[in-house]
């Protein structure tokens, strides 16, 4: 399985990011999804996560009603889209992919990791 990660920049607080994870390697409609996220000098924490079908979602509270996750299965594809970014968003962010079950907050979870992608958010 491969996890590769796209979309992150430097950005404005106030402005949008699309973040994109390109899945390769097994039937990606199979299997929940999440975003993570490091900022320098702290631990990965979640942000959001998404079931296999993209009908359930599962938001960290300091990203809700900012931050959307979606997916598209015939593309292979999960998204982040991220809006009202602010200066303590700024983190490398990961996306990863279980393999059962869905929605958990929790990286032992997850079984595969993308590279992860770099947000700044400026003030």
């Amino acid at each position: 399985v491969q996890l590769q990660a796209s979309g992150g920049g430097l950005v404005q607080a106030g402005g949008s990011l699309r973040l994109s994870c390109a899945a390769s390697g097994r039937t990606f409609s199979n299997y929940a999804m999440g975003w993570f996220r490091q900022a320098p000098g702290k631990e990965r924490e979640f942000v959001t996560a998404i079931s296999r079908s993209g009908s359930l979602t599962q938001y960290a509270d300091s990203v809700k009603g900012r931050f959307t996750i979606s997916r598209d299965n015939a593309k292979n594809t999960m998204f982040l889209q991220m809006d009202s970014l602010k200066p303590e968003d700024t983190a490398v962010y990961y996306c990863a992919q279980r393999n059962y079950g869905w929605g958990s907050q929790y990286e032992y979870d997850y079984a595969y990791w993308g590279q992860g992608t770099q947000v700044t958010v400026s003030s």
